[in-house]
């Protein structure tokens, strides 16, 4: 009997595994792919949909473009992972059996404890988030004026935080729309955790485009129209969007693994506490020599390739392969602008305008001629 192969999640890492699993596969083996949207979507693009919807025309791609005919798909949502059984139960009532499973389900919003947080506030994990955010800023714009505009509260300076901000602050100018934006960050610097030359590029940028920035005070509640901070006065609000963090999904609860925040913990290779289990992605917490791999959706392209070979040598019984990550440097919009941070091969350390504007583009199209096609790119190119 060939063997079943699972993956879990239409990501970057499930999106990557899966045309890796087919070219090392073959027919040798029944491949399952199972996600809730029968598309990919360009994550770290899904901002520019708070601007502009019609941006996601070009930053979904069709499964059918991405995996082989022979290639089963399975539109629905995964609710539990029985380790014991090797099956996988869907929210559907149905359950796929495997031998060998890879999690790639990503990762959904971590609210931390703070009180009201995940009833007040908006995400942005998904489309239907980005496009949930526009339809409430530009609802909140129609009913504001100059004398009162619109309050619109970015939770979190990390990289979704400040892109989120950017593209508020473009639809405000192309609409002209009366509109307040904040950008709130408990850590004493934006994009924590990085090097000053960045944070300060960025800071100029946000500061550019209108936002005010505050920082260096927590959220401690989240109120239906305001937020509360441990010292500062509170900050009312008609639009809350927070990006503060991220914990791993709830369809991995129940699944007895090794896990930390329900992020599974995997080896270099990817394998979990389960030899038939492996993961990647937001989904896992993946053991490099110093610190773990970052969440982030570069990791993960990198890592979709080895942790598809790998599951593939497990299937066929052969020694599986170290993934070591890579950092080639960081790119963030701000609306139209970019700032480009530590790229590898580049002479200068920090770099913003139209150089890191093409780069951002050009990103993002490798990555969707990669999993499509070079004129899928293409015409996404504008979007970018």
């Amino acid at each position: 009997m060939p063997a079943k192969v699972v993956v879990l999640g239409a990501g970057y890492a499930g999106a990557g595994a899966i045309q890796q699993l087919e070219d090392e596969l073959g027919n040798s083996a029944e491949l399952t792919w199972v996600s809730d949207t029968d598309y990919h979507l360009v994550l770290h693009e899904s901002h520019r949909c708070i601007r502009d919807p019609t941006v996601q025309e070009n930053i979904t791609i069709p499964v059918e473009e991405i995996k082989s005919p022979t290639t089963r798909f399975v539109e629905d949502e995964v609710v539990d992972v029985d380790v014991d059984d090797r099956t996988v139960e869907l929210a559907g009532g149905d359950e796929i059996d495997y031998d060998y499973v890879l999690v790639a389900l990503g990762s959904q919003t971590a609210y931390y404890g703070i009180d009201g947080m995940a009833e007040n506030s908006l995400t942005l994990k998904s489309l239907d988030d980005a496009l949930e955010i526009h339809e409430r800023v530009k609802s909140a714009a129609r009913d504001a004026t100059r004398n009162d505009p619109a309050q619109v509260v970015v939770g979190g300076a990390g990289l979704s935080g400040i892109q989120s901000a950017g593209e508020i602050a473009e639809f405000r100018d192309e609409h002209q729309a009366p509109i307040d934006i904040y950008l709130v960050e408990a850590l004493e610097e934006i994009f924590p955790g990085n090097d000053p030359e960045v944070q300060g590029a960025l800071r100029k940028r946000l500061q550019e485009a209108d936002i005010e920035i505050l920082t260096d005070d927590p959220i401690v509640e989240a109120g239906e129209d305001a937020i509360y901070f441990d010292e500062g006065e509170p900050l009312e609000y008609d639009v809350f969007l927070w990006t503060g963090g991220i914990t791993g999904r709830d369809a991995l609860d129940g699944a007895e693994l090794e896990k930390e925040h329900n992020r599974v913990n995997a080896e270099a290779t990817f394998e979990t506490s389960d030899e038939r289990v492996f993961a990647i992605g937001d989904s896992a917490i993946i053991e490099q020599n110093d610190q773990p791999a970052p969440p982030t959706a570069q990791a993960a392209w990198q890592a979709a390739e080895v942790a598809g070979e790998n599951v593939a040598r497990a299937v066929e019984g052969r020694p599986l392969k170290t993934w070591t990550h890579k950092d080639k440097g960081t790119v963030i919009s701000v609306g139209d602008e970019a700032v480009a941070h530590d790229v590898m091969m580049l002479p200068l350390n920090t770099f913003g305008s139209f150089p890191a504007e093409t780069l951002k583009k050009a990103i993002a199209a490798r990555w969707i001629a990669d999993i499509s096609s070079y004129g899928r790119a293409l015409k996404a190119w504008s979007d970018l």
